[in-house]
C-alpha cells in the first residue's frame, strides 16, 4: 500500500486519524445493549403488573419478584455506564498528558498479549503504584497492566481505586 492504509473506520490518509468506526463502534454497542436492556426491563415490568393483578397469591409473589429484578438491573446498568463514564474521562486526561502506556507488548499470532511480556511490564506498572499510592495515574496504568496480564478483576478493582483517588 501508498501512503493510503486502510483501517477499520475507513480510510487514513497517512496521518493519525482513526476511523470513525475505531472511536465510536463501542459507543453504539452499549447504546444497542443499553436499549435492548431497557425494552426487557419494561416487558419484565408489564408482566410483573399483569401478576400482581391477579388473585392468586402465588402469582402476586412472582409479580413482586418481577418488580424488583428490574430495580436491580437498572442499578447495575447505571453502576456500570457510569463506571464506563469515569474512566474513559481519566483515559482522555491521561492520553492529553502523554500519560497512557504504549500498548506495545509482543502478541500471538491470535492477536493475544504474550503472557511473559505483560507479567514483565506489570511488575513496572506495580512499582509505579507502590512508589505513588495516592496517584490516581499510577493506578490507572496499573489497571492497564492487570488487564493486559488476563487479570479483570483486580484491573477492575484498580480502576476503581483510580477513579476513588481522582475524585478525591
Amino acid at each position: 500500500m501508498s501512503n493510503t492504509e486502510h483501517t477499520a473506520g475507513g480510510l487514513d490518509n497517512g496521518s493519525n486519524s482513526v476511523g470513525w468506526y475505531t472511536r465510536h463502534g463501542a459507543k453504539i454497542w452499549v447504546g444497542v445493549i443499553i436499549v435492548l436492556l431497557v425494552g426487557y426491563l419494561v416487558a419484565t415490568l408489564q408482566r410483573a403488573w399483569l401478576m400482581l393483578n391477579e388473585p392468586d397469591l402465588v402469582a402476586k409473589g412472582l409479580g413482586v419478584a418481577l418488580v424488583i429484578l428490574p430495580v436491580i438491573g437498572a442499578w447495575a446498568l447505571s453502576r456500570e455506564l457510569l463506571f464506563g463514564s469515569r474512566m474513559s474521562k481519566l483515559a482522555r486526561t491521561l492520553e492529553a498528558e502523554g500519560g497512557l502506556p504504549v500498548d506495545n507488548l509482543p502478541r500471538t499470532p491470535g492477536g493475544r498479549i504474550v503472557r511473559e511480556a505483560a507479567d514483565q511490564e506489570f511488575l513496572k506498572y506495580k512499582a509505579e503504584a507502590e512508589a505513588a499510592p495516592e496517584d490516581w495515574r499510577s493506578w490507572f496504568r496499573l489497571s492497564c497492566a492487570y488487564d493486559a496480564a488476563g487479570d479483570r478483576k483486580r484491573a477492575r478493582e484498580s480502576m476503581r481505586h483510580a477513579i476513588g483517588l481522582s475524585r478525591s
